[in-house]
């Protein structure tokens, strides 16, 4: 394993950040390159404990010769959310600085532009200058795994379309609880790298990309960041890269996935009609009925009349839950997998800022 570091300025005197970058090289051209990299939203940590544990399993891999396809491993990609604190409290999702999401407004250019990326960078935040550098890296493999997590939340993956059935290996490995089929319409880092390889080229966008993957991985919730977690979920990444034949090793089949894949049109998000004390009734994993209640919203706590019910528009699996027991109004709740589409109506791209 070779260790590199990308330095990003800062844009006072005095501050620059470091980020470390592990090398991983394949010693057979025709083996798939790997992309990975973990805390984007730099308080998701499920994804860097994975990836230690990932890393310790791949030194001893190359330590027997067994690495065909050369990997990256970005184990923390945002060393400046990472230094934003705000009385206490981590604030990894926004640059405080711009108020931009560090998951969003990423370059959307073809991958015959990759190296424009790196052009004339001084003329960008240190923001934006670390966006651009994790997708040059990132623009440089086959597979690309963007790493993340939710906020009280099952084990889910977003896939875009043009990469699906295929993926289904990769959810299988990782014993991914839902697959959300995404539309690909954002500038999110990983439908970034996807719009990339479907516009390579010129000429009509690609729909159908063998043999390449990017897609975000949500490690269940905030909180679980437990060693037996990680080092399972690494040994799944790990069952990964054999089947697609990254490492060599021995190792079983995997099984067919089995569970939900739902457009993002079927995913019904459930918000709070008014602000108040969430009372949650129903738990992630559950699956719901339409009409079952799913929270009691306390709007004006004691007097009567003073809460609110919120009830399941259609039936399906609650895949996510808000760690918060207080809403504002138009607050996100819940995220329900459903069978159909839902009567909200969507805008292309993701589900959430």
């Amino acid at each position: 394993m070779d260790i590199s570091e990308i330095t990003i300025e800062g844009d006072t005197p005095g501050i620059a950040w470091r980020l470390p970058v592990f090398h991983f090289k394949g010693d057979d051209s025709r083996a798939p390159t790997v992309y990975i990299q973990a805390a984007l939203h730099a308080g998701e940590l499920p994804g860097t404990a994975l990836v230690h544990f990932l890393c310790e399993r791949l030194r001893r891999a190359e330590a027997e010769g067994a690495i065909a396809g050369s990997l990256t491993i970005v184990p923390h990609a945002n060393p400046i959310g990472l230094a934003q604190s705000h009385f206490g409290e981590l604030q990894g999702r926004f640059d405080l600085g711009s108020r931009a999401n560090f998951n969003r407004d990423f370059p959307l250019i073809p991958l015959e532009k990759r190296d424009t990326l790196l052009a004339d960078l001084g003329r960008f935040s240190a923001t934006d200058r670390l966006k651009r550098k994790l997708l040059h890296m990132a623009l440089g493999a086959e597979l690309v795994l963007d790493l993340h997590c939710d906020d009280e939340s099952l084990q889910y993956a977003y896939i875009d379309t043009v990469f699906w059935p295929e993926a289904a290996d990769l959810a299988s490995a990782l014993s991914m609880d839902a697959v959300l089929l995404s539309d690909g319409e954002s500038s999110a880092f990983e439908e970034a790298v996807g719009y990339a390889w479907k516009h390579e080229g010129g000429g009509e966008r690609r729909t159908s990309l063998p043999g390449r993957l990017s897609t975000t991985l949500e490690l269940r919730g905030t909180r679980e960041v437990y060693p037996e977690m990680a080092a399972a979920d690494a040994e799944g990444l790990f069952r990964f890269l054999v089947a697609r034949g990254i490492v060599r090793a021995v190792s079983e089949p995997l099984p067919a996935f089995a569970r939900p894949a739902a457009p993002l049109d079927n995913i019904e998000m459930i918000r709070a009609p008014e602000a108040g004390t969430v009372l949650f009734h129903r738990d992630i994993g559950d699956r719901v009925e339409a009409g079952e209640r799913l929270a009691t919203i306390v709007t004006r706590p004691g007097f009567p009349e003073g809460a609110i019910e919120v009830w399941a528009p259609q039936a399906g699996l609650i895949v996510t839950r808000v760690s918060s027991r207080f809403a504002r109004r138009r607050g996100d709740l819940m995220k329900i997998a459903c069978d159909l589409p839902s009567s909200a109506s969507r805008k292309p791209g993701t589900l959430e800022d």
